[in-house]
């Protein structure tokens, strides 16, 4: 069973790709359940899609069955997981911006550059805007966005103290002028994302 609390990937926890191949119908079937309650669609087209230990395992394993490069496969995929799973007072999202027509997308891509610095959770009245990641720069010189976006929001322990009350009203939101919606959390969403909070 994989714990929600783990705040890393290590080579223990990689399971050979045999017993991964066996098991991979059930431990599919279980990540689709966790992601149904840690998936918020913003807009006609944004969804966040908050990740923790459990999908960022998974995804670890998809990887590892899918390019079949083994034991040195390993580290590059802890490299390049691990940083998405929340430490205990953040929350941390792949945020995909949808657009199925290949023109439309390129049109509206074109026209939401730094996207990722509007997007924000509030609680209790307090927007946490995004961090985005630093070594990596998602809007090229002509103002286009990329449609994937990996951010993170860190809370202050008074807002992680909102967030974790039943019933508190979480709103996920992007301000961007050309893209302004926002997203009530369930209460089912809530709880699962206050998880992520040590």
């Amino acid at each position: 069973m994989i714990a929600a609390a783990k705040r890393q990937i290590s080579r223990a926890d990689i399971l050979p790709t045999a017993d991964y191949a066996l098991e991979r119908r059930a431990l599919r079937e279980s990540v689709v359940a966790v992601k149904k309650h840690r998936r918020v669609e913003v807009g006609p087209f944004a969804t966040f899609y908050f990740e923790n230990y459990q999908t960022m395992w998974h995804q670890v394993h998809e990887m590892l069955y899918i390019e079949k490069g083994g034991d040195a496969q390993i580290a590059d995929e802890l490299a390049a997981y691990n940083p998405l799973i929340p430490q205990g007072a953040e929350l941390v999202a792949t945020v995909m911006l949808e657009i199925e027509d290949p023109v439309r997308r390129a049109r509206t891509l074109a026209g939401l550059g730094h996207i990722e610095r509007h997007m924000y959770v509030e609680v209790a009245g307090a927007k946490v805007y995004a961090e985005s990641e630093s070594d990596v720069e998602r809007t090229k010189e002509d103002g286009k966005t990329s449609s994937v976006h990996f951010v993170r929001f860190r809370f202050a322990p008074a807002q992680i103290a909102e967030f974790r009350k039943p019933g508190a009203r979480v709103l996920i939101g992007i301000d961007h002028p050309n893209y302004g919606h926002i997203a009530v959390v369930s209460e089912t969403g809530r709880a699962a994302l206050a998880a992520d909070f040590e």
